[in-house]
């Protein structure tokens, strides 16, 4: 089986389209792609609903769409049979897990998907950013930590682009980054969440897979699941270079994946 399990609801120009028709014609290309199943994981920080979260003004200026027609348009698609799944990419904010889960807590979700963008106020995939500020060493120790805390937070099925602090710019010496990722799988493994296999780092200024090979195979040691995913924000990339992501899985030694409903995960084998 082959899923995308991290897309963002827009049309073909990347414009925000929360609505049955846009889901229809994700659908269309996951079925010409060979996806079997997609996710839907819009931003958290692109309602109103959410606005109270927020301090950083790029979540702030971009709250100004409706949750509800959001949930609405995919629950209606999964009404109607198509093969789609109703999730939210959620950015974890130190100290305000509560209040995160509270505003998630009245909908019927999926699968939720945890993302590190920002550590301590810094951003982790912009320039200048977090590397820039703190230099790489302290950089990849500060985001490290932040994503243990987010996987053990109990709010999220996965982890997104789990080692996204590789985005740009440089890296600690080996020795540091490995120490990082096995400690780092030792804490996804004690919270029992899921890791993403993402393409989408093909894309960014590192023009690698995310995660790093040996990240992985951490996980697999311990018997950590995994997702998929393109981080596709227009349909014309749902599925992108997934091969690729299955490619890197399968040298890890996983043979399965992780489909979600309702928030209770089964494995699959991996197409």
């Amino acid at each position: 089986m082959i899923v995308d399990y991290h897309m963002h609801l827009r049309d073909p120009e990347e414009r925000v389209d929360h609505s049955l028709e846009a889901v229809e014609i994700f659908v269309e290309a996951a079925a010409e792609r060979g996806v079997d199943e997609i996710c839907f994981t819009e931003h958290v920080y692109y309602f109103v609903q959410t606005r109270r979260l927020w301090d950083q003004q790029y979540m702030l200026e971009r709250c100004v769409h409706d949750l509800d027609r959001y949930v609405g348009a995919i629950i209606d698609a999964k009404e109607r049979g198509l093969p789609v799944k109703l999730g939210l990419e959620v950015d974890y904010l130190a100290g305000r897990e509560r209040e995160t889960a509270d505003v998630l807590a009245p909908y019927p979700w999926d699968y939720l998907l945890g993302s590190v963008h920002f550590v301590d106020g810094f951003p982790v995939d912009q320039e200048p950013g977090l590397v820039e500020k703190l230099g790489p060493h302290e950089a990849w120790r500060r985001y490290f930590v932040w994503l243990r805390n987010a996987a053990r937070s109990g709010l999220f099925d996965s982890l997104s682009h789990p080692d996204l602090v590789k985005h740009h710019g440089p890296r600690p010496d080996t020795e540091t980054v490995q120490w990082l990722h096995e400690e780092t799988a030792d804490a996804i493994e004690a919270a029992r969440v899921c890791i993403e296999v993402s393409s989408a780092g093909l894309h960014k200024p590192v023009g690698e897979l995310y995660p790093d090979p040996p990240l992985l195979e951490a996980c697999h040691a311990r018997g950590v699941p995994i997702t998929l995913a393109s981080d596709a924000h227009a349909p014309q990339n749902v599925g992108r270079d997934l091969d690729h992501a299955v490619g890197l899985a399968r040298a890890a030694d996983y043979e399965t994946v992780t489909v979600f409903d309702r928030r209770e995960r089964r494995q699959e084998p991996l197409g």
